[in-house]
């Protein structure tokens, strides 16, 4: 019987999300005001019945150990679970993951007393919602050991990525990590018996999704060198020797590890009809169960906007927005194309006096400030009468006092204090 060991990539330093991850690992990353990023891909494997998963990191892994302890918790009978590996020095390995193929290969040790038959790789920085299991399902069937996930991408799209000449069989003929712009890759396009239907035009190439399932026995052979990335080395070096098959995925999917991609998969969620949907029954998205109460509107206009758990907005207007978990958004606020991470805690009536006293604002949007095409990280205190992204000034990226700015969006890193009237 069949027995699939799920690993979540989440190993990076994640500086393509800084500051964002300056204080926590890229898979903790708060998504969609009430999830994190790792959310996603362990949802994915739990709704495909995946439910022994490991999930890799090394970096300010803190955060997300106490996510996964307090979110995922199997009872005794289904046989699962969901544990984090730092990265460990041990007797065999002292340092740190040199990539994606060394985080696993470090971690046999960890994986091999499950005994399992095969193994399901996933990134920790995705956003998507796919069948695991029939693609799991197809690998069996087409006989062999390795299958790769590919979503149909356009030519600019696929500079970045792993780009994968498949043929009529859906097997994979050829593979080029990263082909840049000036490269010639007509010949990678995919063939049209093959191609989805529903695929735009200009959607030509695909593209490896970085989502694998290995035969246990083709990833020990092909981790017993010094090979240290799948793309670059693993993936090309088993192509060489035997038949890879491509499991082609035609839903929406997105790449979220820069800043501008994070923003932008969070401000389409506000949408009427979004490409990714949360409200599937179906397929859930788990979380943590915070138990909070629901959200409290005074007096506020609300537009394509979502309000999630435990806040308290009056008369406020929000416009294309996300309102993160315990939010307190005071009088006279407005907020157009603004992600609010929300907050830890509620603050008491003591700690607000002595905020009071001591002229710094209460966590939350104070009153009469205005934002726009902003990212507020959890636990931040806009002062009252702020201006952000409103007025008309020169934004060059960088870190500034209280902000940062990463492709003209404006990021209040975590815990940060912005003084009343401060314009950014």
């Amino acid at each position: 019987m069949a027995k699939v060991l799920s690993i979540v990539l989440g190993g990076g330093k994640g500086t393509r999300l800084y500051p964002l991850t300056k204080e926590r690992s890229k898979p903790a990353v708060p998504f969609g005001g009430k999830f994190r990023i790792v959310d996603i891909p362990l949802s994915n494997c739990i709704n495909a019945g995946f439910r022994n998963i490991y999930i890799l990191t090394q970096f300010n892994s803190a955060s997300l150990h106490l996510h996964i302890s307090r979110s995922y918790n199997f009872d005794s009978f289904s046989g699962g679970f969901v544990e984090i590996l730092a990265a460990e020095q041990t007797p065999v390995h002292s340092g740190w993951y040199e990539g994606t193929a060394d985080a696993v290969r470090k971690n046999f040790i960890h994986f091999r007393p499950q005994n399992p038959t095969h193994y399901l790789i996933v990134s920790g920085d995705q956003l998507y919602r796919m069948d695991l299991a029939d693609m799991f399902r197809k690998h069996l069937a087409s006989g062999s050991r390795l299958t790769i996930a590919g979503t149909m991408v356009d030519r600019q799209t696929a500079n970045d990525l792993g780009i994968m000449k498949a043929n009529r069989d859906s097997s994979i003929e050829s593979f080029m990590e990263k082909p840049g712009p000036t490269k010639n890759i007509d010949e990678f396009k995919l063939p049209q018996e093959i191609r989805p239907i529903d695929a735009a035009p200009e959607k030509e190439y695909l593209a490896s999704m970085g989502i694998y399932i290995f035969d246990a026995s083709l990833l020990e052979e092909a981790l017993s060198n010094d090979s240290n990335d799948f793309g670059k080395e693993v993936i090309p070096d088993i192509l060489a020797k035997e038949k890879i098959n491509a499991y082609l995925f035609d839903g929406y999917w997105e790449d979220i590890g820069t800043i501008k991609s994070f923003y932008e998969a969070n401000i389409q969620l506000t949408d009427i009809n979004p490409k990714f949907n949360f409200y599937d029954e179906e397929m859930p998205i788990y979380t943590h169960n915070r138990n909070l109460p629901a959200s409290k509107l005074n007096y506020c206009t609300l537009n394509m906007a979502l309000a999630t758990d435990g806040c308290i907005i009056t008369n406020a207007s929000i416009t294309r927005s996300i309102v993160g978990v315990r939010t307190i958004i005071e009088s006279g606020a407005s907020l157009d194309g603004v992600v609010c991470m929300g907050a830890d805690r509620y603050e008491t009536d003591r700690e607000k006096s002595s905020n009071a006293e001591r002229g710094i604002p209460n966590i939350g949007i104070g009153s009469g400030s205005i934002l726009k095409k902003a990212i507020i990280d959890k636990n931040a205190r806009i002062g009252p009468h702020c201006r952000i992204g409103i007025d008309d000034l020169p934004r060059k990226n960088g870190e500034y006092e209280t902000h940062y700015i990463v492709d003209g969006i404006i990021v209040i890193p975590k815990n940060m204090t912005v003084p009343a009237g401060t314009v950014i």
